[in-house]
């Protein structure tokens, strides 16, 4: 059976906990398995990088950590941090995500 979580790939983020607290991006990738997300621009580490076909000089490269999926949540078009919840849409009879908060469906 698979997990459902309330972030998906391409949705806009706010960390509510965290050294990155606060902090807005956009989900590049879920980590199912770990329970997390790589967001863009947030949870910024340093790596020690060898030299490679990507990065030929090597050297020290900044790039986004993982971050646990509970200190996330999503953003709703107001900008507002918001819970998710699912429901049946009336038209299609699919299952859809909405926002708790206003009440309208998220893409």
């Amino acid at each position: 059976m698979r997990r459902k979580f309330h972030v998906k790939k391409g949705d806009t983020v706010i960390v509510i906990a965290g050294e990155s607290k606060g902090q807005k991006g956009q989900v590049r990738e879920v980590l199912v398995k770990k329970s997390r997300a790589i967001v863009s621009g947030v949870n910024m580490i340093k790596k020690h990088q060898k030299p490679n076909t990507k990065f030929p000089q090597g050297g020290i490269i900044d790039m986004e950590a993982p971050i646990h999926l509970s200190n996330l949540m999503v953003v709703d078009s107001a900008g507002k941090p918001t819970r998710i919840g699912r429901k049946q849409d009336s038209k299609t009879g699919k299952l859809v995500r909405y926002s708790k908060k206003s009440g309208e469906v998220i893409k």
